[in-house]
């Protein structure tokens, strides 16, 4: 923060232990300096009240900006231009995919939290580790989009451990991981195997779990690749 000339950071607070870890390191790191901004976008309301909750055991300076009528309106304008492509052009679907949506919920987050600090000069602190980076459990140039990463090196049960050393409530290191992408959904229940498998993984090597499971987990990390990576770009 010093090296960047900044005065403080921004942490986009969800309700869940990640968000709550990184808000509580960013407090201690900068104290009287730290945003928490609460974005919700047709979210869970349980997901806002986890946050309040957070913010209130650690009494952090928040900020809350209803993200929703933005993602109406830039979604309706999508939609409306998807319409006008030939229909060889547009991707024939039996149902609605619900991902382009989402990740515009996520880019509409990183670009309130960079207003947020571009305004104040201070830093955007990301919320991801290791563990959500290597399966792809994040959206690209969304929530992947900060200044500092300061959980990226840790498995998801270290950050667990940190919460309790932190004093994070008991309810929210009890949360099942969620992205908050949609009513239901759980990064977990995509790729048919547990966070704990994964840390396992990572941690001991393929051999820690069932050769399915590491198979799975092995197609994943190539397949998620792409979005810690710069643009690739033609050598001269």
């Amino acid at each position: 923060m010093t090296t960047a000339g900044a005065r403080g950071l921004v942490v986009g607070l969800t309700g869940g232990v990640d968000s709550a870890v990184v808000a509580r390191l960013a407090q201690l790191a900068a104290p009287s300096a730290v945003i928490a901004a609460v974005l919700p976008c047709h979210s869970d309301p349980a997901d806002e009240g986890d946050a309040a909750a957070v913010a209130s055991h650690f009494s952090l300076t928040t900020v809350r900006i209803d993200l929703s009528p933005a993602c109406d309106q830039l979604t309706a304008g999508a939609r409306s231009a998807m319409e006008t492509l030939p229909a060889t052009v547009r991707k024939s679907q039996t149902s609605p995919d619900r991902r382009p949506i989402a990740n515009i919920e996520s880019r509409l987050r990183m670009t309130a939290l960079y207003c947020l600090a571009d305004s104040l000069n201070y830093l955007v602190a990301g919320t991801s580790s290791r563990a959500a980076i290597a399966a792809g459990h994040f959206t690209k140039y969304g929530d992947s989009g900060v200044d500092l990463v300061p959980l990226g090196r840790l498995l998801k049960r270290d950050v667990r451990s940190l919460a309790r050393d932190l004093g994070v409530p008991a309810q929210i290191i009890a949360r099942a991981p969620s992205a908050g992408l949609w009513a239901g959904h759980t990064p977990e229940a995509e790729p048919g195997f547990s966070y704990d498998e994964l840390d396992r993984y990572l941690d001991e090597g393929p051999e820690s779990v069932a050769p399915a499971t590491a198979l799975k987990i092995e197609r994943l990390i190539r397949s998620a690749e792409h979005k810690s990576q710069l643009p690739p770009m033609p050598d001269l």
